[in-house]
């Protein structure tokens, strides 16, 4: 602990820090770029690898920039991690990183990376973010690979909406434990919900459009002001988001995905079609029209609740509630072809042999991190399925996160 030395970094790791090589071991730093020599100090020591503070830049990356927000960096907002880094290369970066783990978790030899799609901004994205509370009732994220709170005024990926909702708030609440604001980018619908110590409702007053709810810690949603949802518009379709069901944190780009989800499966009518981890029906919603028929399946009880709603208009959905790995064994229907977007732990093995049983002729798999994506596309082509290609999308810029899809086909 507390080595210095300098370092060569040749790759960047899944997790979002640059990895070099000392002494025979791998050293991961923080807040570089591949190809910079650095001097660094080791903080946290193990046997095999060890982490280290970046001390000095002494050859600069040709794509290294000044990161604009005044929070980034190691010791304070720990939302961002690649600042640092020219917007047009974060997105190869994150296809390179792809590419490692289809190789190294999926043993792929040669794996069907295609080239990543950007995000046309890069900034000002984020439709709902979650705030926590220091000691003194101040309001921030957590900072980096640490649960101590970082205040902010500001967040420079927050969309417009959301940036000036939380320099418009005047709000000291010391029993606060946290605080989410979500936003209906395209129909400027915003919510804020929050959790507090003691459940007694506080003293509320806005002058503006704004939906306010409490979560109880029995995750019950008690609305005090307003809706307790928003709605967002996608591909001229709008959909009701409660204040707990997952939705995609950059709008503009799950437009993408439901183009690369249609593209994938290429519908001609007749088929049957899985929506597995459905959530609101984002994908359900534009799966309906170009199949015979749908089946949702979603665990949580809000989300499916929004689901139901969002398709009313569509009378070849039925949505089931529940774990994939519990229903879908159950289920008694020809699958023709299955979309996955499961969390970030992926599927569960029992969920992906029962999906497996069912032979859909094409899977589309949409993942929001390369390890267990190539994970399970290992485990599928044991199964049978053929990986036809993964395509990175940059949902989450300036952040080390990537969205991929993938499509995976069987002869029948």
């Amino acid at each position: 602990m507390g080595d210095v030395f300098e370092l060569t970094l040749d790759a960047m790791a899944h997790g979002g820090e640059a990895l070099g090589r000392h002494e025979g071991r791998a050293i991961f730093v923080g807040y570089a770029i591949p190809g910079e020599r650095v001097r660094v100090e080791i903080v946290e020591d193990h046997e095999r690898y060890a982490r280290a503070r970046l001390v000095e830049v002494l050859e600069p990356s040709p794509s290294r920039v000044a990161p604009p927000c005044p929070h980034f960096g190691a010791a304070a907002c720990g939302g961002c991690q690649w600042q640092h880094i020219d917007d047009a290369v974060q997105a190869r970066i994150k296809g390179l990183v792809t590419l490692d783990q289809f190789k190294r978790v999926g043993k792929f030899a040669e794996p069907p990376i295609l080239e990543p799609l950007p995000d046309a901004v890069g900034w000002e994205y984020r439709n709902h973010a979650l705030f926590r509370t220091d000691a003194e009732g101040r309001m921030g994220f957590l900072s980096a690979r640490s649960h101590a709170v970082h205040p902010i005024d500001d967040c420079l990926i927050l969309h417009p909406l959301l940036s000036n909702l939380l320099q418009s708030l005047d709000m000291v609440y010391p029993e606060m434990e946290w605080m989410e604001m979500r936003a209906g980018t395209a129909t400027g619908d915003l919510l804020l919900a929050f959790q507090s110590r003691h459940e007694e409702p506080p003293a509320l007053e806005v002058d503006f459009p704004l939906s306010v709810v409490q979560i109880r810690h029995d995750d019950a949603i008690a609305p005090l002001i307003g809706l307790d949802y928003i709605t967002e518009i996608v591909r001229e379709r709008e959909f009701r988001i409660s204040a707990t069901s997952f939705y995609q944190v950059n709008s503009a780009q799950a437009g993408v995905l439901v183009d690369l989800v249609l593209e994938a499966l290429d519908l001609r009518g007749y088929e049957k079609v899985l929506d597995a981890y459905c959530g609101v029906g984002l994908f359900t919603a534009f799966l309906a029209p170009e199949a015979s028929f749908v089946t949702g399946i979603e665990a949580d009880p809000t989300a499916i609740a929004d689901a139901d709603f969002n398709m009313a208009d569509a009378d070849n959905v039925d949505l089931y509630e529940g774990l994939v790995e519990d229903v879908l064994p159950e289920l008694d229907e020809t699958l023709d072809a299955a979309v996955l977007d499961p969390p970030r732990s992926g599927l569960e093995r029992e969920a992906l042999d029962a999906l497996a049983a069912h032979r859909p002729r094409k899977i589309v798999y949409v993942s929001c991190d390369p390890a267990t994506l190539a994970r399970d596309a290992r485990r599928l082509v044991r199964q049978g399925y053929t990986l036809e290609w993964v395509q990175p999308v940059d949902l989450f810029p300036q952040t080390y996160h990537v969205e991929n899809v993938a499509l995976l086909t069987r002869e029948m």
